[in-house]
């Protein structure tokens, strides 16, 4: 199983090196909105500290859902994810693998322009260290979550709209939990309990999602 996973992420990786644009458009989404906010609020530390957690989560749970709907599409189009069904590998499995190198697309460059984020938004190293732990806990969770509309809604022609709404209700409790310790760490309080939730999120994520995922691709190429 281990060697299918690298399989398919490798797979994931080198289409996404032929593909740059779409790797990169989540990516400058996410730089521009947290880079707008400052001109548009203006300049003032204590303000933008203030306001900082709401931007970084809600800029990337857009950058999320920007790049979600090509999680399955390209495989829908070209068969190859009637080819994964057929694969001797068990599809959860499959889908694992895919929305972990999902996430290495997606979810590891924002961490990785994180510190771009703290010099814009000015916040202190303690507030720094608690969005880097909220990025590095959530944006995985958020990937698979994700995955789970993306598998129902795979074989629709513009299922955009539909797939937003259907995934916007499962990402509020992170949103909630990782804007709570940046919250909590600005004012110098412990926050170890939300990253705890937010821990349990990605465990329970890691654990079903495969699961639901198969089962809603099941569903929409029959």
């Amino acid at each position: 199983m281990i060697g299918a996973i690298l399989t398919v992420v490798r797979r994931e990786l080198m289409i996404a090196l032929r593909r740059q644009a779409d790797v990169l458009n989540p990516i400058w989404f996410f730089i521009i909105v947290i880079t707008l906010f400052p001109l548009g609020v203006g300049p003032g530390p204590q303000l933008l500290a203030e306001i900082a957690p709401g931007i970084i989560w809600v800029a990337a749970l857009l950058a999320a859902l920007l790049s979600l709907e090509r999680l399955f599409r390209d495989d829908f189009i070209d068969g190859s994810l009637e080819q994964m069904l057929l694969m001797p590998e068990p599809l959860p499995v499959l889908v694992f693998a895919k929305i972990v190198a999902h996430w290495l697309l997606t979810g590891l460059p924002l961490l990785i322009v994180s510190p771009l984020l703290a010099i814009l938004l000015s916040l202190d190293m303690q507030t720094y260290v608690a969005v880097l732990f909220t990025l590095l806990l959530g944006t995985p969770t958020l990937s698979f979550l994700g995955a789970i509309g993306v598998s129902l809604t795979v074989g629709l022609r513009k299922g955009g709209v539909l797939l937003s709404l259907l995934i916007l209700p499962l990402y509020i409790p992170v949103l909630i939990f990782a804007t709570s310790a940046i919250d909590a760490a600005a004012m110098g309080l412990a926050i170890n309990g939300q990253l705890a939730i937010l821990g349990a999120m990605l465990a329970a994520s890691v654990t079903l999602t495969p699961l639901a995922v198969s089962a809603g691709l099941r569903v929409s190429l029959h």
